[in-house]
Parts: C-alpha cells; sequence; structure tokens
C-alpha cells in the first residue's frame, strides 16, 4: 500500500543521488544582491566583522568585504541590514517535518500519507520562517520527507533546503515502527528488518525512493509502546550490514540511541552521528572521540513534552519514560562538551512545535555552551556532519547565500534567534519584516 501511495506522490526514484551531489552547479558571476551588515558572525572564524558587505550572484555568495560605495556599484540590489546582527542560515539535523506534536499518537493513526505530507508542507514554511535554512529530516512514512524535498526543490512551495531519510529502518517490535495497534491487525511499518540481508534490503530500497541519508532505531525510545530508551535493538552483525550497505551508497547513517550499548555498538561500526545519546557512559565517549564522531543531543524539547504531554492526556507510559530521561540527557550533554565531543543542533522537532527550533540553542548555552559555540554548532558543525561543508552554514565564497538577521546581538543574547526578523535563502529573500 505504501510503495501505491509512494508512486502517486512520484517518488520512485529508481536512481537516486545523494543531496550533496544535486546541488553543486554553475552561478552567475555578477553581483544580484548586495547585503550591508552591521554585525555580520563568521562562525567558521567564530569572530564578529563590522561594516560589511556580502556580495551574492544568483544562488552564492561571490564574497565579503568591509562596505563602501564602490562594493555596491555593480550590484542590481542593496539590502540595508546595517542596525541588525547578520549570520548563515541555521542547520537542524533532526526534525521530523510530517509530525505534529498537537495531535495524540492513537490520532496519528488516522492519518494517510499525503495528509502527512501537506502538515509537512506547513512545517516546513515554519521552520525555514525561523531561520532554519536546512534541515535533516529522519524518519517519515511513506517517503512523505521525499515528497517534501522535491517539492521544495522544484519551487512547488517554500521550505528549508532538506536531506531525508524516508522510514527510519527498526527491528520487529522497535522504536522506528508503530506498535500500537493490536496483533488481529497485523501492522509492519515499513523500515522493518531483521537480520543482516534484511537490514542490507531495507538500506536499498531507501536509497531507490530518494533518501539522502540512512536513519535507523539502536536503542529503544521514549514516544514508542512497551520499547526501553536504554535497551539495545539491532545485533552487532546487523548494525555492521547496515553501515556497510549504506556507506557502499554514498549516505551517511544517523541512529537513534539512547542507549550506552546501542551507542558503542554504532560507534564501533563506523556510524556518522549519534541521535540523542542520553545515556551515554564513559566508554562511549572515548569511542566518540577516537571516530570523531558527531553527538546530536536535543535538550530542549523536555521542557515542552513534559508540561504539553500531560495536559494533552499523551499516553502516561511515554511521560513517565520522558521525564526519567530528559535531565540525564542534559548531565550528559555538560560530560560530553567537557570531553570535546563533536556537537551538531538537532532538536527533533516535531516533538515540539515546528519554527520553535532556536529555543534548544538557550539551553545548549545554559548547559556549558558559549553563544558562539552554539551558533557554530548550528551553522558549521551542522554542515560538516550532514555532509555539507562549505556549501552551507558559512560566509565562504561560492556557499549558498542562506543568511539570517535579528535586531539584537545573539552574542549578548542568544535568544535573539528566536526573534529572527529577516531570512534569505539561495540568495532569494523568503522574509523580511524588519520594522524600517
Amino acid at each position: 500500500m505504501f510503495l501505491m501511495i509512494a508512486a502517486t506522490l512520484g517518488l520512485l526514484c529508481v536512481a537516486a543521488t545523494p543531496l550533496s551531489a544535486q546541488i553543486v552547479g554553475a552561478e552567475p558571476t555578477t553581483c544580484t544582491i548586495a547585503i550591508k551588515a552591521g554585525r555580520l558572525i563568521d562562525p567558521d572564524r567564530g569572530a564578529v566583522l563590522r561594516q560589511q558587505m556580502v556580495r551574492i550572484a544568483g544562488e552564492r555568495i561571490l564574497g565579503v568585504s568591509a562596505y563602501n560605495d564602490s562594493t555596491t556599484r555593480d550590484c542590481v540590489r542593496v539590502i540595508d541590514l546595517s542596525a541588525a546582527t547578520v549570520m548563515p542560515g541555521m542547520i537542524d539535523t533532526h526534525t521530523h517535518l510530517t509530525s505534529d506534536p498537537t495531535i495524540l499518537s492513537y490520532e496519528q493513526l488516522g492519518l494517510s500519507i499525503p495528509r502527512l505530507a501537506l502538515i509537512g508542507a506547513a512545517n516546513a514554511r515554519r521552520t525555514l520562517e525561523a531561520g532554519f535554512t536546512t534541515v535533516r529530516n529522519l524518519g517519515a512514512d511513506g517517503y512523505a520527507d521525499v515528497a517534501l524535498r522535491d517539492a521544495i526543490n522544484a519551487g512547488d512551495m517554500p521550505g528549508p533546503r532538506l536531506v531525508v531519510s524516508g522510514p527510519g529502518i527498526g527491528i520487529t517490535g522497535g522504536h522506528c515502527g508503530s506498535n500500537l495497534l493490536a496483533p488481529e491487525f497485523r501492522q509492519t511499518s515499513l523500515g522493518t528488518a531483521d537480520g543482516p540481508d534484511e537490514v542490507r534490503k531495507a538500506v536499498r530500497q531507501n536509497v531507490r525512493y530518494g533518501a539522502d541519508v540512512i536513519k535507523y532505531c539502536g536503542t529503544g525510545g521514549v514516544f514508542s509502546k512497551g520499547t526501553q530508551p536504554g535497551m539495545q535493538q539491532f545485533t552487532p552483525e546487523e548494525v555492521a550490514a547496515l553501515v556497510d550497505e549504506a556507506h557502499m551508497h554514498g549516505r551517511k547513517v544517523a541512529v537513534h540511541a539512547h542507549g550506552a550499548s546501542g551507542i558503542k555498538v554504532a560507534l564501533r561500526a563506523g556510524v556518522d552521528t549519534i541521535e540523542h545519546a542520553s545515556l551515554i557512559d564513559d566508554e562511549g565517549i572515548e569511542l566518540a572521540k577516537k571516530y570523531k564522531v558527531y553527538f546530536s543531543m536535543d535538550i530542549y524539547n523536555t521542557d515542552y513534552t513534559q508540561t504539553e504531554s500531560k495536559r494533552r492526556g499523551e499516553l502516561p507510559e511515554f511521560i513517565r519514560k520522558d521525564a526519567m530521561i530528559g535531565e540525564i540527557q542534559r548531565r550528559n550533554f555538560e560530560r560530553a562538551l567537557k570531553a570535546g565531543i563533536r556537537m551538531t543542533f538537532g532538536t527533533d522537532a516535531g516533538i515540539y512545535p515546528h519554527g520553535d527550533n532556536a529555543r534548544q540553542l538557550a539551553v545548549m548555552v545554559r548547559y556549558g555552551m558559549t553563544p558562539m559555540q552554539a551558533i557554530q554548532v548550528a551553522t558549521v558543525n551542522g554542515a560538516d556532519a550532514i555532509g555539507l561543508d562549505e556549501q552551507i552554514g558559512t560566509l565562504k565564497t561560492g556557499a549558498y547565500a542562506d543568511l539570517i538577521a535579528t535586531s539584537d546581538d545573539p552574542l549578548n543574547d542568544i535568544r535573539a534567534l528566536e526573534r529572527v526578523n529577516f531570512v534569505m535563502k539561495g540568495g532569494t529573500v523568503v522574509r523580511d519584516d524588519r520594522i524600517r
């Protein structure tokens, strides 16, 4: 049934190409737009530059230099952001655009794949307007996130640049599958795989239908019935097969992993990013340092879920697991940060409302990051983690002209990035509601 739906959405891409290979192309060399920035945050250097001009040609950055009249003489348009702080667009490396946190788990069973795709369209726009010009979507039923990516790339709808996984791969009865229906319904989630051969086939199927990245569930989870966040899912042999197959197809691998054993199995197999890392132990931290793997720790969303899930009447099991793991994850974030683990900015958006992604920045600062570190995690680190370094999250010549601005200084108050009022994606202004 899922494949029939996917066909109607135009998703059956038998020769899918990773996003990193799709986005490189020739660009104009004539300056189409110049942006005058009063304060310009350069995350590559960890520096703030004053009175700078960002010159743009088509979708790409031509260069950055100190402002003077000659720098804009050949530009078609000048945008004056001299009273604002300008920086590269932000990157969220863990989202679920087709999820709506206000819809309870059992209610979600009644949503069709086309309905999920339309929910995703609305959420994609909110996310872009909040200053997130690229996101990685890790898990969507029926390849609805592939449809979103393709619609955005075709110009059919507004949204961030998407790197997508399609359905997460998981064991029978595991976190990546649905465990809410009784046995007589005989329902098995797309992406369910048991044994090394089935796991390889699941990877190949996701590649076939357009996935840019492979996501699998290496432990139980919070919002899945009957699973425990600390318990390992998949054997080392299965994980080794999955990672080998994904890398053979040029795809990075992201693993949902709360528990220490699942994290270590993934690290030894060569996984690229650890999602959540809530119960990481000392050995896992040392392995992550050894292999230079990124952690994506969603340390904001407990603030939302512990209030709203109870109010809405979510399953008590989910609320209990969420309360148990939230503060432990935050303390382990502190430990990982002090140990020098590479961090990216992944929020699990869809567990909380889309468009609120930047709220996690303040929590990261509260638990040990400087504002500049938090900005770097949400720009250059995120780009490197998803394989798009020097293309996004940077001011380097040739990078995409993805820029945001806020009237306040986020280095003085990181929450200024919750109040973005100018967004440009690929040289096109998608939001400008400054008071002028």
